[in-house]
């Protein structure tokens, strides 16, 4: 292991349990609560800058990032609906009457929505259910597309894949993940992790199945999901292509994303617990978090000779003041960590990366 290059530079109490995290534009990051509320943090500062209140339960945050700088405009995802607001008001503490625009997304009232990602033009916006639809806005029609094929449990997480303009990866509580073309509204591939379950090769007992928490996409295209049993699962089969070309360096797209080729993926053991969080910070280089507090810097490795993929740990660090964790982000040079802590209120805790020369 090497040597950890973060210290805990500061933690930040709030009433209510930290549900999730998002990267802002410039330098801000946002918080999202389960009493109802929002909280823009100056990176800098760590101080609350801008907050909106009384939405109801958070589960998500996606910001809408302004190459201008400013915070930018961001959707957030709250019990059945998706209220968009613009944060570059004079207003310090928004209210849910001041959403631009507020898109049920439930059928039912008894569903929750859990997750809402971007595409990287801001034009798309994808959503994920308790009942297992995923789905996708187009923002300039607000037209809501459902996808035919659903999840038959929770539906966790959702994602879009880079450089592919109508696909997007969803995973969830029944251990599949689903790629679909929002488009047509088919499933182009699928994945099932419950047949890759250590218990069907061992006679163990396992005490959480291989239920999909969460997920992450790299900027090349390689996608990692975190599961219950404490497993994190890659594929490396829908990662843009380094290759040589009369001596010149090239990236080469491949014709069809296969990211859920089970020939270019593994699954790999990183942690005592469910892996509830995690990011990637570089094309195959990977934060994860235990639902616990147990954060680890893993490194994707490119195959060996025989063909063998792995990841390999660099180093491992728990968390202080945060007893559960809920999300994790890292904008450059940080590392925030957001969830519940020992007395179940809302805890944050930013580790700052060491500068070189620092002890």
């Amino acid at each position: 292991m090497e040597e950890i290059p973060y210290t805990c530079r500061q933690t930040l109490k709030t009433p209510a349990p930290i549900s999730c995290l998002a990267k802002g534009s410039s330098d801000h990051f946002f918080a999202g609560s389960d009493d109802g509320s929002v909280r823009v943090y100056n990176q800098e500062t760590l101080k609350v800058v801008k907050a909106i209140r009384g939405l109801g339960e958070v589960s998500s945050v996606a910001c809408m990032s302004h190459y201008t700088g400013g915070f930018g405009d961001m959707w957030v995802a709250s019990n059945r609906h998706a209220l968009h607001f613009a944060m570059d008001t004079e207003k310090m503490i928004l209210a849910k009457t001041d959403a631009t625009l507020t898109l049920k997304l439930c059928v039912d009232d008894d569903d929750v929505l859990n997750e809402l990602s971007l595409n990287q033009r801001n034009s798309q916006l994808a959503f994920c259910l308790d009942s297992g639809t995923v789905g996708v806005v187009d923002l300039s029609t607000k037209q809501i597309t459902r996808m035919k094929t659903s999840h038959d449990n929770i539906c966790a997480t959702v994602k879009f894949i880079p450089d592919r303009p109508s696909e997007l990866v969803s995973s969830g509580y029944d251990s599949r993940l689903l790629h679909h073309d929002f488009h047509q509204r088919t499933v182009l591939s699928r994945f099932d992790l419950g047949r890759t379950s250590p218990l069907s090769e061992s006679s163990g007992v396992s005490m959480s199945p291989p239920f999909i928490l969460s997920s992450a996409m790299s900027p090349s295209g390689i996608l990692a999901v975190g599961t219950a049993d404490g497993r994190v699962w890659v594929g490396t089969g829908g990662e843009k292509m380094s290759g040589v070309s009369s001596g010149t360096s090239v990236k080469k797209k491949r014709r069809k994303w296969e990211g859920l080729k089970q020939d270019e993926a593994f699954t790999a053991d990183v942690g005592h617990g469910p892996i509830v969080a995690l990011t990637f910070i570089g094309p195959r280089t990977l934060f994860t978090s235990t639902l616990m507090g147990k954060v680890t810097l893993h490194e994707i490795g490119r195959p060996t000779a025989d063909g063998k993929l792995d990841i390999s740990s660099k180093w491992t660090k728990a968390t202080a003041d945060v007893n559960k964790v809920n999300a994790i982000i890292a904008p450059e040079g940080l590392i925030i960590i957001g969830g519940l802590s020992e007395s179940g209120g809302g805890m944050i805790e930013v580790w700052e990366e060491s500068k070189s020369g620092d002890v």
